[in-house]
């Protein structure tokens, strides 16, 4: 009589164990991508209303030496979207310097920015 020999094969208890933790580092892998996707969607709106709050604060400078004090608002197109932008001019201790604070949003409601930047405008800066 012949004696029957075992395969080298796997069990199907171990291959299910694989699956498992196949099935895990894959759904590890994906959520680390989706949190690397959202994070560089933060960043990359964050540095576009950056460059808008620079922009708005130079365009500010070139135009008028010395800013009267008050609020400005204002909108534009950049990077194929709409954003919002608040500008804050301010008195100083100076006579002839202004404090401006720019705050630049995503959403008309502006609740919540997304940039700011301050700088200074006047004439003994100019000089």
């Amino acid at each position: 009589m012949r004696r029957i020999e075992r395969g080298r094969g796997f069990t199907l208890l171990e291959v299910l164990i694989a699956l498992v933790v196949l099935s895990l580092a894959l759904t590890a892998l994906v959520h680390a991508a989706s949190v690397s996707t959202r994070d560089f969607t933060g960043l990359r709106e964050r540095s576009y209303a950056g460059w808008i709050a620079a922009n708005v604060l130079t365009e500010l400078r070139l135009k008028e030496r010395m800013p009267s004090a008050g609020r400005r608002d204002g909108q534009l197109r950049y990077a194929g979207r709409e954003w919002f932008w608040r500008m804050d001019i301010e008195a100083t201790e100076e006579a002839h310097v202004r404090r401006i604070d720019v705050h630049v949003f995503a959403d008309a409601a502006r609740s919540d920015p997304v940039a700011q930047l301050t700088g200074f405008a006047g004439d003994t800066l100019a000089q």
